[in-house]
């Protein structure tokens, strides 16, 4: 008896973290086949501003296989895909919200892979914001695809729990690796069409937002161990720094130690060691890598032979809002909270 045809699947994905489920894709060409990715417009970066591919589109091409680049879904974009016939689509760090048509078109669904448990941390910055507001553990979830924004019904989740020093980068990572697990479970339910799922509990629900460089500023008025949480889950970006005297310090990394000792806020208690150590609200804030402008981010202990920081000495604080909220909030109110009225 021979095998059934393999499906058609349309790819969509914009992000270097959508790389490890490509290449599981890759390997289950018998089963499914890309037919199509549809990734961001080539846009200009660096210091050059060059135009440049990402790098899914580059993976694609190298894989011969077609790319589609809208910058939205407009009739035209709809009618290349709908020409495509695929019998699934599945969705990944895109960037775009796709209309109603497009979530219809697809025989056998169209489903989304989110960096996030949801309900919790629907949104746009769920990998750097449960690093950065001290959740124990986040991961990724395999849900249909809706209207309203990560409020799919959910197939699958996978969970990494996320240490005490882990990074915002370093989690990414982590997660990059994880997310083909939920396709390796539920491809075959995928494709017959069988796959359950089950509807998402409004009472969980809660939502990160676009984060923006003043994200990186820190007020030492707050505990230790929350600046810690900021300072790992926002690294590499956008990173968080104060100004010590007229210079700005970016901090890579850092740990909170919890003392019977009050110290004012933003003062140095420590800084001839192999880190440096800041009073808080609670707790002294120790900082195990620095960064000076124009040089590269150090263990504190190699910062300090050029950098010396002397008991103190203080960095001043300046406002923070929190990264998880409720409700959606919007892209022109984030720009907004850091804005003076």
């Amino acid at each position: 008896m021979s095998s059934p045809a393999p499906k058609q699947m349309v790819f969509m994905g914009s992000d270097v973290i959508t790389l490890p489920i490509l290449e599981y894709l890759w390997k289950e060409r018998e089963r499914v086949v890309l037919t199509a990715i549809y990734t961001q417009p080539d846009r200009a970066k660096g210091r050059g501003k060059k135009i440049q591919s990402n790098a899914i589109k580059t993976w694609a091409q190298e894989k011969e296989i077609p790319v589609f680049q809208p910058e939205k879904f407009d009739e035209q974009a709809i009618g290349e895909l709908s020409e495509l016939a695929p019998d699934l689509i599945l969705v990944m760090a895109y960037g775009h919200l796709l209309p109603k048509p497009v979530l219809e078109l697809p025989t056998l669904g169209i489903y989304n892979i989110h960096t996030s448990l949801l309900p919790a941390l629907r949104g746009a910055s769920p990998i750097e914001t449960a690093v950065a507001s001290g959740y124990q553990e986040s991961g990724v979830s395999l849900m249909r695809l809706v209207m309203k924004m990560d409020a799919g019904p959910i197939c699958d989740r996978e969970s990494i729990s996320i240490s005490d020093v882990e990074t915002g980068g370093g989690f990414r990572e982590k997660l990059a690796e994880a997310s083909p697990r939920v396709l390796e479970r539920n491809l075959s339910s995928m494709l017959d069409g069988s796959i359950l799922s089950t509807e998402q509990k409004d009472e969980e629900v809660s939502y990160c937002r676009l984060l923006v460089k003043q994200d990186g500023q820190l007020d030492f008025s707050k505990s230790a161990e929350y600046l810690a949480h900021r300072i790992n889950g926002l690294f590499p970006w956008p990173g968080c720094s104060a100004q010590l005297d007229e210079v700005m310090i970016k901090f890579g990394l850092a740990v909170a130690e919890e003392i019977d000792q009050s110290f004012e806020p933003g003062v140095v208690v420590e800084g001839d060691t192999s880190c440096v150590g800041i009073g808080t609200a609670q707790g002294v804030l120790r900082i195990l890598q620095l960064q000076r402008p124009g040089g590269k981010m150090l263990p504190a202990e190699a910062f300090l032979l050029g950098n010396p920081i002397a008991a103190g000495e203080r960095f001043l604080s300046r406002e923070m809002h929190p990264l998880v909220s409720p409700k959606p909030v919007s892209h022109k109110r984030v720009f907004q909270l850091y804005t003076k009225p």
